[in-house]
């Protein structure tokens, strides 16, 4: 399966899955999320995935890694672009959560992938893509989507929504295939 014929794949609020499902699903629920909110998590979650995607894009021990990273950077950044021509657009400036303590989890995950290699590294960035998306399709359905005001806004997500669940499912198949 060509994922790459997908539209361009919108990975926004990514960053809450930088954290287990569960407790994402309670970040969000626990603070009123805004438009200037949202517009940063997208952003910061795009371009994160993108920084851990082109660490995989040096270190994959196989092209099939390889690949998928390289993936995930271009549907990224195509995204996080996009993203940003809407916020120029609305005039909006993203206002980051005043406790964004994702930054930390985005660190940690980042030195993770930085201390490994070889077929641990396939493993453990696969299995942080997989569970990065489950995350956010999770935060997206239950919190983000219903949260946001500006038309637009909601539909680039809901635009780009399903192309998540492309995402996770083609790390899963790889890791499936690690086993």
């Amino acid at each position: 399966m060509r994922l790459t014929s997908l539209p361009a794949v919108a990975i926004a609020f990514i960053a809450l899955a930088l954290v287990p499902a569960p407790a994402s699903a309670h970040l969000v629920r626990s603070r009123a999320m805004d438009d200037p909110t949202i517009c940063a998590i997208f952003d910061a979650a795009n371009t994160w995935d993108i920084e851990t995607s082109e660490i995989a894009m040096k270190k994959g021990s196989t092209k099939e890694v390889r690949d998928l990273a390289a993936m995930f950077v271009k549907d990224h950044g195509s995204v996080r672009q996009q993203g940003r021509d809407l916020v120029k657009k609305l005039g909006v400036t993203p206002t980051p959560p005043k406790d964004f303590a994702l930054v930390a989890d985005h660190e940690q995950a980042m030195k993770k992938l930085n201390s490994t290699s070889g077929k641990e590294f396939d493993r453990a960035y696969l299995t942080h893509e997989v569970s990065y998306h489950k995350a956010v399709i999770d935060a997206i359905n239950g919190t983000l989507l219903p949260a946001t005001q500006n038309a637009e806004l909601k539909s680039l997500q809901v635009a780009v929504a399903p192309a998540f669940t492309a995402h996770m499912m083609a790390a899963q198949r790889l890791l499936d295939g690690m086993k």
